[in-house]
């Protein structure tokens, strides 16, 4: 994975191989820091819902990166509304911007559909600390639990209004 060669984001199929093998990762990371009735990730066969896009980032042709961008049932004043899902980014890929890009990737894809509101969850645990500060440099803020989530200490619930 050269340092030189281009970024390319893109959405992608959740039965790929490749991004089976990222959505592992990522489902072992949340359940090595967080307690079962706690973690909201998704797994590979639940991210081919109609209702859920996937992206993949890679470096000439290896992914280092997947994000995923559920459509809401529109609220009660019909606004469309989307959540962030399934944000990792391979640890041989971190600190290259990967994260970032692809957040601001989903951010543009909820924007371009019309969603109006974009949330999250993620862990509230110090090993989340990174993805709440990334969530928070793209302008993500804290607020309470939504789309059937309940509170509880190990989450963090963020959103932001979309233009």
């Amino acid at each position: 994975m050269e340092s030189s060669e281009q970024m390319v984001i893109a959405a992608d199929d959740a039965a790929n191989p490749d991004f089976v093998a990222v959505v592992k990762r990522h489902l072992g990371f949340a359940y090595e820091t967080t307690p079962p009735e706690d973690v909201f990730a998704l797994g590979a066969e639940a991210l081919q819902a109609n209702d859920i896009t996937v992206f993949s980032a890679r470096i000439g042709g290896v992914i280092v990166g997947i994000g995923a961008l559920r459509e809401m049932t529109p609220g009660p004043d019909g606004a469309l509304e989307g959540e962030v899902k399934s944000m990792h980014t391979t640890a041989e890929a971190r600190g290259r911007g990967v994260g970032e890009a692809m957040v601001r990737h989903v951010v543009a894809v909820a924007t371009s559909r019309g969603y109006e509101r974009l949330s999250l969850e993620t862990g509230s645990m110090d090993a989340f600390a990174p993805a709440r500060a990334l969530y928070a440099k793209v302008g993500f803020v804290e607020c309470g639990p939504f789309g059937g989530y309940r509170s509880s200490t190990n989450s963090t619930f963020m959103t932001t209004a979309l233009s």
